[in-house]
């Protein structure tokens, strides 16, 4: 399952939106019927996680974390409560919780981000604040990808020898 692209859209007055369609695809191909809305730990953006996806997260992390710790107990606490189940209706669309539009200055304008196995979605305003400038991007990338064979060729390193 893999979400992938940018798609801009918009809220209603009762703060509900539909998936994209492209998005709405992905779900249904991998039979999946319910997500889960969360807040995103370090953007002020929202995510949308397929149910199966949010259990692995879940399960990875508790595997991670002691019942035995209090600060465990409470990061687990932290991560699975402030949780909202989301289905959509016959039409696609589902309701963004008040609190979760507040949550991510969320006022109409919204835009999905396909992030692999999730969605982000983000107030559309005018700023790329998700992003990084394509220079930032392209250094990033060398520096991640440019001296593996990640993508099956030669690194830059490997070529100057």
């Amino acid at each position: 399952m893999r979400f992938l692209g940018n798609i801009e859209a918009k809220t209603d007055a009762k703060g509900r939106a539909f998936l994209p369609a492209v998005f709405r695809k992905v779900l249904n191909a991998s039979g999946e019927e319910s997500l889960v809305l969360r807040k995103d730990i370090f953007e002020p953006c929202l995510v949308l996680y397929p149910e199966s996806v949010w259990n692995q997260r879940m399960d990875a992390l508790r595997k991670r974390l002691s019942r035995w710790s209090r600060r465990d107990q409470m990061i687990y606490r932290q991560y699975v409560t402030d949780v909202e189940m989301i289905t959509l209706d016959g039409n696609g669309r589902f309701l963004i919780p008040k609190r979760y539009l507040k949550m991510a200055n969320i006022d109409q304008q919204i835009r999905f981000t396909g992030m692999d196995d999730c969605i982000e979605i983000w107030a559309n305003h005018d700023n790329n604040e998700p992003f990084m400038s394509a220079e930032e991007f392209s250094k990033a990338m060398e520096e991640t990808m440019g001296m593996d064979n990640a993508f099956g060729t030669e690194s830059p390193v490997e070529n100057n020898k």
